[in-house]
């Protein structure tokens, strides 16, 4: 019980920290001489989303869609480029009819996988497993005749349901992106976004290439360290220096790829996408600018202090 509330617990406060992240980033954003900055209440952001969050796993995604929207929305109605607002105007049912044949396709194969337990005998099941023995796979097939074709069968469509999600994963994204730049809006500021789904192929084919190159490498280094490391303590002769060694150098290599591997996925994926998703943008209307005043007020160069980002005095 305790971990299911510290569970929820941060969940909310991560959306809470999410809000305010963007508050900071905005208010530290300036473009020709004047500042963006964001009005509304963190708490109500962080409620809101943990509650959609909830419906769109209820819903296995098909909810996500229009968690997107409404959360743009409350976004976009508290931000604010001096004294224009701005407001988000897509819908989340046309990314829903957009995205659906990709969701078809990824549960498909798992719907199937599903099915193929359907009219097995599950007490015959749970039997044969508290019986025991030094052959329980053959007493459950026994009971079961088809729990073998079963099992085989849904490890093979959860394969195929991964390598789809693998696949369409890009697609979506870009889809996302497109339709997310779309619906911004600054007063009678439009935005359009021409991103095209092969530039985001191109960049996750980038961080496969780049994540093999580093894998070689990786394994090259640990192999060399790992030799001499093994010739150290062969050579010491200590009694229990080689279990700390190796334990110790696993750790050094797990650090270092997960550090490896994170760098070269922003610098080959989140920055390419952001890059590309800025260059396809098309902007309309822009004749407001020349009528904004400043709004909002200035920001501290160096950060904000935790009773700031707690937003102390402001509930």
């Amino acid at each position: 019980m305790s971990g299911v509330l510290t569970f929820a617990a941060l969940g909310v406060l991560g959306q809470y920290a999410i809000y305010r992240a963007r508050r900071y980033r905005l208010t530290r954003t300036i473009y020709r001489g004047l500042r963006f900055h964001q009005s509304g209440s963190a708490w109500s952001y962080a409620f809101r989303a943990t509650l959609w969050w909830i419906a769109t796993v209820l819903s296995l995604g098909l909810a996500y869609p229009f968690q997107i929207a409404n959360l743009e929305r409350y976004k976009m109605k508290n931000t604010f480029y001096g004294d224009l607002g701005g407001r988000f105007e897509a819908s989340g049912f046309a990314l829903f009819l957009r995205g659906l044949p990709m969701w078809l396709l990824f549960f498909a194969p798992l719907v199937h996988a599903i099915r193929g337990f359907v009219g097995l005998d599950w007490q015959a099941l749970v039997d044969a497993i508290a019986q025991g023995g030094d052959d329980v796979m053959s007493k459950i097939e026994g009971g079961n005749p088809g729990l073998g074709s079963a099992i085989v069968f849904a490890m093979l469509m959860g394969g195929t349901s991964a390598v789809l999600g693998a696949l369409l994963y890009p697609a979506f994204q870009a889809l996302t992106l497109r339709w997310w730049s779309s619906g911004l809006r600054f007063g009678t500021i439009e935005v359009r976004s021409h991103l095209r789904t092969r530039d985001i192929y191109g960049a996750y084919a980038r961080f496969v290439g780049y994540a093999c190159l580093f894998s070689i490498a990786l394994g090259i280094v640990g192999v060399i360290v790992f030799s001499i490391a093994g010739a150290v303590v062969n050579v010491a002769k200590f009694d229990t220096a080689d279990q700390i060694a190796v334990t110790l150098l696993l750790l050094g290599v797990y650090v270092i790829a997960a550090l490896g591997f994170s760098t070269v996925y922003r610098a080959t994926v989140q920055l390419s996408v952001w890059q590309l998703g800025m260059e396809s943008l098309e902007l309309s209307g822009l004749s407001a600018l020349e009528k904004v005043k400043a709004g909002g007020r200035a920001s501290s160069a160096l950060g904000e202090g935790l009773a700031d980002a707690l937003n102390v005095g402001g509930y």
